[in-house]
């Protein structure tokens, strides 16, 4: 039994399959893990078959699997899943843009504990080099929309990670396109992860396979993961569309609260006339501000007991500081939408609103309770 199956999905890799087999093969005898590498092709029709086939004579714990039909990474790495023999797997790329010196390291992080291990592009530590600025701006569009499903994930879209196999274990995975690990997180059964930095290196030889069409899957990748989640309540995107949900009731509330703060201070109270009701006004913001707080720290976000900060008063003001945030950019949308275009007030106010919102869930959500 292997310790772990190393899937390096191919199609047109036969100047690169050798040395990137090589290489995995050198790191699990440095490192004494008894691992598998199983290469899946989609039928290339260059020489990448031939060489595997050639070096499997050599190296026993080398195995194919040509794919015929319904080509793509994801798919290649999906159907890798359902023949690998180890009970743990790691997904690299054959054009050596992934260094395979860390693949101990992730098989390590799943025996202390952790179900999925990503190699993380965007964390501190992590980089990439040699991309031209539009695959940049591709890329972070990419990773911003995978972590409106995971926010605490910082590299969703990545294509180097170790998974258990009971997190995939009976998930209707519907791969396509090249970002199978979205769909993992989206519909597999996992708890922990772990993410480990590690600089992105282009590959030096062939042409990388980003096309439009990849683009529009990813787009209906996202949107399938989230009716996914919606329909079966149990994915971690469910677990994060409920806090969501959370996070607006609270906000309804303290929309409540503000207007029946306000209506006290200027009906009971001498903050009635102007400038006087404008501290009214304060006063109900900041109210409403706490309410809103204490409701999401004790009840939206009471999952999240490893918080990177204990702290609650820090909590408190960090949350201050994004909700004037917040208000700010409402305030903004509002402004331009009427003076600019003319927009009605009541649509350009309801507009202003919901990015206020998306703002001040994604951002508290980033950085208020952030796990560690």
């Amino acid at each position: 039994m292997y310790d772990l199956t190393v899937i390096i999905p191919t199609f047109r890799e036969e100047a690169n399959i050798r040395t990137i087999i090589s290489e995995v093969d050198t790191v699990f005898r440095n490192s004494c893990l008894n691992g598998e590498i199983l290469v899946v092709d989609d039928n290339s029709p260059d020489n990448t078959i031939a060489i595997v086939t050639e070096l499997k004579k050599s190296l026993l714990n080398l195995n194919l699997l040509v794919r015929t039909a319904d080509h793509g990474l994801s798919q290649s790495v999906a159907d890798g899943f359902s023949q690998a023999s180890a009970d743990v797997f790691v997904v690299i790329d054959a054009d050596l843009s992934h260094p395979p010196a860390l693949i101990p390291k992730m098989y390590a992080e799943i025996r202390a504990g952790a179900d999925v291990v990503i190699g993380s592009r965007y964390m501190e530590g992590g980089g990439i080099r040699k991309w031209p600025l539009k695959r940049r701006i591709i890329s972070l569009g990419a990773t911003f929309l995978g972590r409106l499903l995971f926010p605490e994930v910082t590299d969703p879209v990545s294509g180097f990670f170790a998974v258990r196999k009971s997190v995939i274990a009976g998930a209707k995975l519907k791969p396509r396109g090249y970002k199978i690990l979205l769909e993992v997180l989206g519909k597999g059964s996992w708890e922990n992860d772990k993410e480990i930095p590690f600089e992105f290196s282009d590959r030096e030889i062939g042409s990388s396979k980003l096309k439009i069409k990849t683009i529009i899957e990813y787009a209906q990748q996202v949107a399938d993961i989230t009716v996914y989640s919606f329909v079966h309540h149990q994915s971690a995107a469910w677990r994060e569309w409920k806090k969501v949900f959370k996070f607006g009731i609270v906000g309804l509330s303290g929309i409540v609260v503000n207007l029946g703060i306000m209506f006290f201070l200027v009906e009971y109270t001498a903050l009635n006339d102007y400038p006087a009701n404008l501290l009214a006004s304060a006063i109900a913001i900041e109210i409403s501000i706490l309410n809103n707080f204490v409701w999401n720290d004790l009840w939206t976000f009471r999952s999240e007991e490893n918080r990177k900060y204990s702290n609650r008063w820090y909590r408190f003001v960090t949350f201050n500081i994004v909700s004037a945030g917040g208000a700010v950019i409402n305030w903004g949308i509002f402004l331009v939408l009427t003076a600019v275009f003319g927009i009605y007030y009541l649509a350009a106010q309801l507009i202003g609103t919901l990015v206020g919102f998306i703002w001040n869930f994604t951002v508290n959500r980033r950085v208020t309770w952030i796990r560690k």
